[in-house]
């Protein structure tokens, strides 16, 4: 089976992550996502993510930070994400390639509907935020 290797940024701003809805009609089109995209060859996940994050919300960011990896598999693929913790550099984030963007607190997140690669980083932020009020 084919395998994809994403790279995904956890964008965080005053206590929000950044999210973006897929446009109609791509893969997993209307899910919300953590914005990100499939790596090229020769390129590195950090770069990859730079690179995507550029094209799609014309942002830059600093230095990604590994957060968790996740395997998933589709009929037809398998996916590869590889989540990284980032903050905004430059740029103000618009949806240059995506339906719709949105900061939402951690809290939030299950109001929206994710791909099901997603749940275990949802989940995870959930858990962090909620052992940060204790």
């Amino acid at each position: 089976m084919k395998l994809v290797e994403v790279a995904a940024g956890l964008i965080y701003e005053d206590g929000r992550y950044l999210i973006a809805k897929r446009k109609a009609g791509v893969h997993l089109g209307g899910l919300w996502e953590f914005p990100g995209g499939k790596r090229e060859e020769g390129e590195t996940l950090e770069d990859c993510l730079r690179r995507e994050l550029l094209e799609e919300l014309d942002i830059r960011i600093d230095i990604p930070i590994p957060f968790r990896i996740i395997r998933h598999d589709y009929p037809e693929k398998t996916v590869e994400l590889h989540f990284f913790r980032c903050a905004i550099e430059t740029g103000r984030p618009s949806p240059v390639d995506c339906a719709e963007l949105r900061w939402v607190l951690p809290s939030e997140l299950s109001e929206y509907e994710f791909p099901p690669a997603d749940r275990p980083i949802i989940d995870a932020l959930q858990y962090q935020t909620a052992g940060q009020r204790l």
